[in-house]
């Protein structure tokens, strides 16, 4: 071998040992940054979860004060379901909290006092449940009212914000230890590529698409874990609703659509019994007719038949009537909706406007009071519940003093508008303040006519606006209806 071959060979084999040497280099700081990084992903994800307990941890607490307030005020055992469903979970979620944050010591010093807050929190709402079923309703509501409450409250909220705070902050910074392992592994691949492009051109593409992969799965993450708790908690409520609206429009169907059907075959029995009568008079083929029986088939003539057709048609009007209203809601509930900017004082002016005539009468009057002027919302759906709770007023105004109107728009949280439509008619007794919402169900003093569909279809088009409406009414002192809506319904039908 001659001397430029084997310098050619010498060079050759130094190139291949620092291409080699740069190879194992690289793998070998490669595989360091994956474990450094698959250990930070790790940490990000512990801190998320210790994110979302504290969170589920907050929602139950408020769930079972909600509950146990509720029951304390309308002494309602359905109330009580949210609270002891939550209430039974709690001590464990503390607990599954506790050994989550063990790692954690910042958190976990304040794992004892947390317990401590909790436990007197669930024994404040037990005292006053308790309270409440043995009678004493009104020291129930003091101690409810008391600070004592709403200072563990407090408490505990300010306990769980600096988890999810400190867990937020750890998930920033191992976010940006995440981005700096990556940046050093891009500086190596690089560094290493110029050397032995040939020799580790592909490893340079598989450790590229391993990183944008690797990023692409946290911007994923991240984006799934913002607001799913909250995305769970209200298709939950909204699955309740409507298992519950379906049990009620059961009802519906079987009873009240059934009422008519039962008449009408009733009295086509009585059709068949005098159809008989007259056949025997009109049929008799020449034999001689009783006195008892031309008396019959007159009687079924005259008052028989008339009365049951006149039953008949009465009852098939009515079903008419259910089917009808049924088909309107249904119609209402398939509408597509179409958000857009709605100034919410010309559009109550208008309306007002429209029945002023009628308030004016009885020398009445109206009050608008708009501290919310404008919602993103469907302007039809809007404009057909504040008509329907007008029309109500009116309709069911106390007939010995003058009808008075007052309609509130109020900011409610950062994307919540509240309407209140208040009257001082003749008031809803409390044990019909949900029945009334129901299909063909009415309240009070039936002196005015209706099929009962009004206040139904009302319910039906807040909840399709993503919104609720609800009442607080004592009978003979006037009603309020709260309608509570989106100040943003696009973002809704958008989600």
């Amino acid at each position: 071998m001659s001397v430029t071959q084997t310098g050619f060979v010498r060079s050759t084999l130094l190139f291949l040992l620092i291409g080699t040497g740069i190879l194992i280099g690289i793998i070998v700081a490669t595989l360091g940054l994956v474990e450094r990084t698959r250990s930070t992903f790790d940490y990000i994800l512990q801190e998320r979860n210790i994110r979302r307990m504290a969170a589920n941890l907050m929602q139950k607490l408020t769930d079972a004060e909600t509950g146990q307030r509720g029951f304390v005020i309308t002494r309602d055992e359905l109330f009580l379901q949210p609270y002891e469903g939550a209430a039974s979970e709690i001590r464990d979620d503390v607990e599954a909290l506790a050994l989550a944050v063990k790692d954690r010591p910042i958190k976990a010093q304040q794992m004892d006092a947390l317990r401590d807050k909790v436990r007197g929190k669930l024994a404040e709402m037990g005292q006053a449940i308790n309270l409440v079923r043995s009678g004493e309703q009104d020291q129930a509501i003091e101690l409810v009212q008391s600070d004592v409450g709403r200072e563990l409250m407090n408490d505990i909220r300010q306990m769980l914000d600096e988890f999810k705070q400190l867990s937020d902050a750890n998930v920033d910074s191992g976010t940006e230890a995440q981005l700096s392992a990556t940046q050093q592994l891009q500086w190596i691949t690089i560094g290493g590529g110029i050397a032995i492009i040939a020799v580790m051109g592909g490893a340079i593409l598989v450790v590229a698409q391993h990183v944008r992969a690797l990023a692409s799965s946290r911007r994923e993450v991240e984006v799934l874990n913002q607001g799913l708790e909250a995305r769970v908690a209200e298709r939950t409520e909204d699955l309740m609703q409507a298992n519950q609206e379906i049990q009620r429009f059961a009802y519906i169907v079987t009873h009240d659509l059934r009422a008519p059907l039962v008449n009408i075959m009733g009295f086509t029995a009585e059709l068949d019994a005098s159809l008989k009568a007259l056949q025997a008079y009109v049929l008799n083929d020449g034999k001689p007719v009783s006195e008892d029986q031309i008396r019959e088939a007159r009687l079924a003539a005259s008052e028989d038949l008339p009365e049951a057709i006149g039953f008949i048609r009465s009852s098939t009007k009515k079903m008419d009537g259910l089917i009808n209203a049924i088909l309107k809601i249904s119609r209402d509930g398939r509408r597509q909706l179409k958000p857009e900017i709605v100034e919410l004082q010309p559009l109550l002016e208008t309306i007002t406007n429209s029945v002023y005539h009628q308030i004016s009468e009885s020398d009445g009057k109206i009050d608008l009071d708009i501290k919310a002027p404008r919602l993103n919302t469907d302007r039809l759906s809007v404009e057909q519940i504040l008509g329907n709770l007008f029309d109500n007023a009116i309709k069911y105004k106390h007939p010995d003093r003058p009808l008075t109107l007052a309609v509130r728009t109020t900011p409610e949280g950062r994307h919540m508008v509240r309407i209140e439509v208040e009257d001082n008619g003749r008031g809803i007794a409390e044990q019909d303040h949900e029945r009334i919402f129901e299909l063909f169900r009415r309240s009070g003093q039936q002196d005015q006519s209706g099929e009962g569909i009004g206040l139904a279809h009302v319910r039906s088009l807040a909840r399709n606006l993503g919104g609720e409406i609800t009442v607080r009414s004592q009978f003979g002192q006037g009603s309020t209806f709260v309608l509570r809506l989106p100040s943003d319904l696009s973002r809704l039908v958008r989600s």
